[in-house]
C-alpha cells in the first residue's frame, strides 16, 4: 500500500519539476554594467525600460536612478512603481537605473572625525569618490547607451538620502529632481545640514525639485529633517520647488514605498508628459 500512496506522489513532483526547468525566466529589466575607473570596481545597473522601448526609436525618457539598486533591495518595487503610474498617466514613462550596492556605508558617507561614526562604519568617507563616478561615468554611459532625455532623478533613503542631499548641495545640477527619503543627517555630527544655509545664500536660481519624506523615526532624525524643511522653506526663488511628506504610519523600513508614491504626484502633478 505504501507503493501505491507514495508512486503517484513522487510522479507528480517530478513532472512538476521537468515543467518548473521548461518555463521561461520572467525578467523586470535587463542586467546591464561596467568597469569604474573612479570606484577601481565594476558596478552592476539593474534597468528597467518602459513598454514599447526600441533603440530606434525617436522617443527619449527621463531616467531615475535610485541607490541601494540592487535586485534584492529597492529596484524591484520601484521599478514597478514606475510602471504602474506611468501607465495610468500619473508620471511620464521614465527609465530607471538601479545601482547596485557594492559598499553601500562606503560609497554613501563624507568623512568623519566623530569616533562613534568611525566605529560603526570604519570604511567611510568615499561620497566623493560615488559622485564622480556618478557625474563622469554613469550618466555618460547612460546618456550614450540609452534614450535619454534631460530630465534626472536621484532617489536615496537613509544613508542614501545623505548622500542625496550632498549631491544637492555639491553637484546640484546632476539632477533636477530630488526624493531624500529618512537621511541619516545625523552623520558628522550633522555638519552636512550645517552647509544647507550657506548653499542656499549663493544659489539664488535654483531649478530643482526636491521631495523630503520621513515617518516614524527616531527624534534626531526627524529634528533634522524638520530643519532642512526650515531651510528650504526660506529659499526665495520661484522656480525652485519642494515637498515635505510626513508619513506617520511609516517608519524607517516601511516608509520608501509610499515615500516614491507621494514624490512622483507631487512632481508631476497628475500629468505625464
Amino acid at each position: 500500500m505504501k507503493r501505491i500512496y507514495f508512486l503517484p506522489i513522487f510522479l507528480l513532483s517530478t513532472l512538476f519539476s521537468i515543467a518548473q526547468t521548461e518555463l521561461p525566466p520572467f525578467a523586470f529589466g535587463v542586467v546591464d554594467g561596467f568597469y569604474s575607473n573612479e570606484l577601481g570596481e565594476h558596478r552592476t545597473l539593474n534597468i528597467y525600460l518602459p513598454p514599447g522601448y526600441h533603440p530606434d526609436s525617436a522617443t527619449r525618457y527621463p531616467v531615475i536612478y535610485l541607490l541601494d539598486g540592487s535586485a534584492l533591495e529597492d529596484y524591484a518595487h520601484t521599478a514597478g512603481l514606475v510602471e504602474f503610474l506611468s501607465t495610468y498617466g500619473v508620471i511620464p514613462q521614465s527609465i530607471v537605473v538601479g545601482i547596485a550596492n557594492v559598499s553601500r556605508r562606503r560609497d554613501f558617507t563624507h568623512p568623519t572625525t566623530v569616533k562613534e561614526d568611525l566605529e560603526l562604519i570604519p570604511n567611510s568617507g568615499g561620497s566623493e569618490k560615488f559622485m564622480a563616478f556618478i557625474e563622469k561615468e554613469l550618466q555618460p554611459y547612460i546618456d550614450s547607451h540609452y534614450l535619454t532625455n534631460a530630465d534626472k532623478m536621484l532617489i536615496g533613503q537613509s544613508l542614501g538620502g545623505l548622500l542625496a542631499t550632498e549631491i544637492f548641495i555639491k553637484k546640484t545640477d546632476l539632477f533636477n529632481r530630488y526624493v531624500i527619503v529618512s537621511p541619516s543627517l545625523w552623520w558628522d555630527k550633522e555638519s552636512l545640514l550645517s552647509q544647507v544655509p550657506a548653499f542656499l545664500k549663493e544659489h539664488s536660481d535654483l531649478k530643482q525639485q526636491v521631495c523630503i519624506a520621513v515617518g516614524k523615526e527616531p527624534v534626531p532624525m526627524n529634528r533634522d529633517v524638520n530643519t532642512l524643511v526650515k531651510y528650504l522653506k526660506k529659499y526665495p526663488s520661484k522656480s525652485f520647488s519642494y515637498n515635505y511628506v510626513y508619513l506617520p504610519d511609516e517608519d524607517h523600513g516601511t516608509i520608501l514605498h509610499m515615500a516614491l508614491y507621494k514624490a512622483f504626484e507631487g512632481f508631476y502633478k497628475g500629468k505625464s508628459e
